[in-house]
């Protein structure tokens, strides 16, 4: 039977990949590889089991570190499997350190990558936006989520091999919202919170005055926290400081009950781009907390304001941020997961 590879490391990755996978045993033999680059384990075992994920193949347990030096170890260690057990083709997705990796590994042995999200862009030079252009040109099959990123692959010249499929959050969202959340809803209105990426926790002086802004604030602010931002908060004194006020801090939670408590919200805010994304399919007003996104269609269509870390634009939208009635299908129609297994099973590799 046809093997395919697999590659996921992040937790956004383990959500995408829950649809897909349950369609692939239909006409070949997955093989998953977990990078580690996620390393909380116990953040990991609860997205594979309430996803019903089977157990990856391989767990490379690569976990922190520099970006070069976690690029180096994942593509040494994917490259040692890709050789052990060839696949006839490797599926990456996103934007991750585990992303490029894995298509740098495949493209040096010859096996073509399929890219699941490509074509996104946010035309700021950080790393995820480096993870996808470049595995975009190593590509051979592109799934992409939208016609605008379509369009971006157009402009760069790469029109071979492209797909429009939709977006496999919607699918995997969809799911997870009939399954339920096991948290309960809370009586009174309020906002949700999420912070995790080096760029917005790197710098102690940008990110206090914000949550001294939000701490003041009249609302609840429901805080699910990253483990490096509890780092954080707990080196600068403030985790035990978040238990009076507006922020109310939260240890991580799953898939379902994180978009649970986005579905009811008055507002998300977020520098998560899978969150951003959901809280659109949810019909949850977003402020990113950043100065841009590579899911730019939902700021062009009016539900994602882009606010950064400054306080007064964040405390401005949180007050005046009133998206349109108007919610366009911009991700498909949940159905991603079998058109992108209807053009890997057609795939025969020369």
């Amino acid at each position: 039977m046809r093997r395919l590879t697999l590659v996921v490391g992040a937790r956004p990755q383990f959500v995408k990949l829950a649809p897909l996978a349950r369609l692939l045993p239909r006409f070949c033999r997955p093989c998953v590889i977990h990078t580690g680059q996620h390393y909380d384990q116990e953040m990991s075992e609860v997205f594979f089991q309430e996803l019903q994920l089977p157990t990856p193949d391989h767990h490379l347990g690569v976990g922190s570190a520099s970006h070069g030096a976690m690029t180096g170890r994942m593509l040494e260690k994917i490259e040692e499997v890709l050789m052990a057990e060839p696949p006839e083709m490797v599926v990456v997705f996103g934007d991750t350190n585990s992303t490029l990796a894995a298509a740098l590994a495949a493209a040096k042995l010859h096996l073509p990558v399929a890219h699941v999200e490509a074509g996104l862009r946010s035309f700021a030079p950080m790393p995820e936006e480096i993870n996808r252009v470049l595995t975009d040109r190593l590509s051979t099959l592109l799934f992409a989520p939208s016609q605008v990123a379509i369009e971006h692959l157009a402009c760069e010249g790469i029109t071979r091999g492209v797909h429009e499929v939709g977006d496999l959050m919607l699918d995997a969202t969809r799911a997870a919202l009939e399954r339920g959340s096991s948290l309960p809803r809370p009586q009174e209105p309020y906002l949700v919170m999420t912070l995790h990426r080096e760029e917005s926790t790197r710098s102690w002086d940008r990110l206090e005055p914000l949550l001294r802004a939000l701490q003041a604030h009249q609302e609840p602010i429901l805080f699910p926290c990253h483990p490096r931002t509890r780092k954080m908060l707990r080196q600068q004194g403030w985790e035990d400081r978040l238990t009076n006020g507006a922020l109310r801090l939260m240890d991580p939670v799953g898939h379902q009950d994180m978009l649970g408590l986005a579905r009811h919200a008055r507002m998300v805010l977020t520098d998560s781009g899978g969150l951003q994304k959901e809280a659109y399919f949810l019909g949850t007003p977003c402020l990113t907390l950043r100065e841009e996104t590579e899911w730019v269609e939902t700021v062009q269509v009016g539900w994602n304001g882009l606010v950064g870390l400054d306080p007064q634009r964040v405390l401005e939208g949180l007050h005046s941020f009133e998206p349109p009635q108007d919610r366009p299908p911009l991700y498909g129609d949940g159905h991603a997961a079998e058109r992108i297994a209807e053009v890997l099973e057609g795939y025969r590799h020369d």
